[in-house]
């Protein structure tokens, strides 16, 4: 798996962009704007960071029941139908189990690219 941060540490948005650009074929741009972090594999997007710090990440249906449901995540907005969940403050959450949800949520979406594509990626 991709290299995390230390234990312990806030995981804030460069953080988030260190553990999402170790993952095989993410990048990041800008679609909305210089306040907002879209990290994508094959296009598709995995993470969002917000302007306000907040962090956006596709979930499976059953980790966006579990989440939601216990209220850690808060269905996404604008993407929830997407199965995606928003955590406002990922600082409180614990850093190794923030790293592992974005490591799924790409694992998510690169699943349902072409296997062409994730071999151009180096990911199959």
């Amino acid at each position: 798996m991709a290299s995390t941060p230390e234990r312990g540490g806030l995981m804030d948005r460069d953080r988030i962009g260190k553990v999402c650009l170790a993952l095989p074929g993410a990048m990041l741009d800008h679609p909305f704007g210089e306040h907002h972090d879209a990290y994508r594999v094959g296009g598709k997007m995995f993470v969002m960071v917000g302007e306000q710090g907040g962090v956006s990440f596709k979930v499976s249906d059953i980790a966006y029941e579990i989440l939601t449901e216990m209220g850690r995540a808060r269905p996404a907005p604008y993407l929830a139908r997407a199965r995606w969940v928003n955590l406002p403050d990922p600082s409180a959450w614990d850093d190794d189990e923030l790293a592992e949800h974005f490591a799924i949520a790409h694992r998510i979406v690169a699943g349902k690219l072409t296997r062409k594509a994730r071999v151009e990626l180096g990911i199959d």
